[in-house]
Order: C-alpha cells, then sequence, then structure tokens
C-alpha cells in the first residue's frame, strides 16, 4: 500500500484505465471474430459491415491510446485481406 498522497491517485487512475483498455480491447477482439465467421460463411455483405465495424473500433482504441497506431494498421490491413479473398 503507497505511503504518498500521488501514488494512491496514480493507482486509483490506472484501475479505470485497465478497465476502458480491456473494455475497448474486447470490443475489437469481438468484431475481429464476427468477421472471420462471416467470410468463413463465404458472405461477402456481412463481412463488409463487419470490417467497417472493426475499423471503427480500431480507430477509436488508438484514439483513446488503447492500443498503438501501428496495431490498428496492421489489423485493419489484415481484415482488408481477409475480406478482399471473398471477391475472387
Amino acid at each position: 500500500m503507497p505511503n504518498i498522497k500521488s501514488q494512491i491517485k496514480r493507482d486509483r487512475q490506472n484501475k479505470k484505465r485497465t478497465i476502458k483498455n480491456k473494455a475497448l480491447k474486447s470490443v475489437i477482439k469481438t468484431a475481429q471474430k464476427t468477421l472471420a465467421t462471416s467470410v468463413e460463411e463465404k458472405k461477402l455483405e456481412d463481412a463488409k459491415s463487419n470490417l467497417a465495424k472493426l475499423d471503427k473500433a480500431l480507430d477509436k482504441a488508438v484514439k483513446k491510446s488503447a492500443v498503438h497506431k501501428n496495431y490498428s494498421a496492421n489489423k485493419k490491413s489484415q481484415a482488408a485481406k481477409l475480406v478482399n479473398s471473398l471477391e475472387k
């Protein structure tokens, strides 16, 4: 248990941030899974809408500093390749 007042506050803030970041990351993982299932079922329209949801979730997480911008860019690229594989 910290004795310094500022460290006590820092611990409280870190707990709040951890909860928010976990929630944002959970949304990203769920969006990835729904995209993967729609691609497996070969539903192009569903895949495109799920891709948009994933992009939105990644952008929001980057804005809130929950994930790094390069992580987001890599995930978007992988998802786009997955959806484009359906169109061929």
